[in-house]
């Protein structure tokens, strides 16, 4: 359900307090879950009550967009890491953002769930958007030679889906590094 601040654009100011709102909500959600009051969340984007309930009416509203958001960071991330460093680089820096947005996730999973459960689908299309990501990713790398052209992108997510599902709670970052560096490596070509 798209609220009216969602359909037209919004002035720079508006703009700018909604991301604050939703930077805001990741850290709040990621710290206290499903039970992070609203106005805490305002408070820390240095915002008021108002300007926080004008833009997601609804606690729902504001999970979701939370989490759409995230997907969106993520997948607009590839671009400018390909950019700026080697592809393999650039896959191994982008699965620690991926790594962060599954720790961010983790405290909105409740959330995401019971949103879920009412028949709505707070998920859209963030699995293509991040396959898409991977697959930029890993064409870019397998072109300049650094990894195997027989894993698809389809297994690469479904590792980092494994990882996130054993390792998504922030005090497993340590381990979830290990396991991208493991299938990193594991993508490598050898000589």
């Amino acid at each position: 359900m798209a609220d009216s601040a969602q359909q037209r654009p919004l002035r720079a100011d508006a703009r700018r307090n909604r991301n604050k709102i939703l930077a805001a909500a990741v850290r709040v959600f990621a710290e206290e879950g499903l039970d992070a009051h609203l106005e805490r969340i305002a408070r820390e984007a240095g915002v008021g009550s108002a300007t926080l309930y004008r833009n997601f009416p609804t606690r729902e509203a504001l999970i979701e967009a939370v989490y759409r958001n995230e997907v969106a960071q993520l997948c607009d991330a590839v671009p400018g890491l390909l950019a700026a460093q080697p592809p393999y680089e650039a896959l191994r820096a982008w699965t620690r953002l991926f790594l962060d947005y599954v720790t961010a996730k983790f405290g909105m999973a409740d959330a995401l769930r019971a949103i879920a459960a009412t028949g709505n689908n707070p998920y859209g299309r963030s699995r293509d958007m991040i396959r898409a990501a991977i697959t930029d990713l890993m064409d870019a790398c397998v072109a300049a030679g650094e990894i195997r052209t027989d894993i698809s992108p389809a297994d690469l997510s479904a590792a980092l889906e494994g990882i996130a599902l054993t390792s998504a709670s922030p005090d497993q970052r340590p381990r979830a590094e290990r396991l991208l560096d493991l299938t990193l490596d594991g993508l490598k070509v050898r000589s």
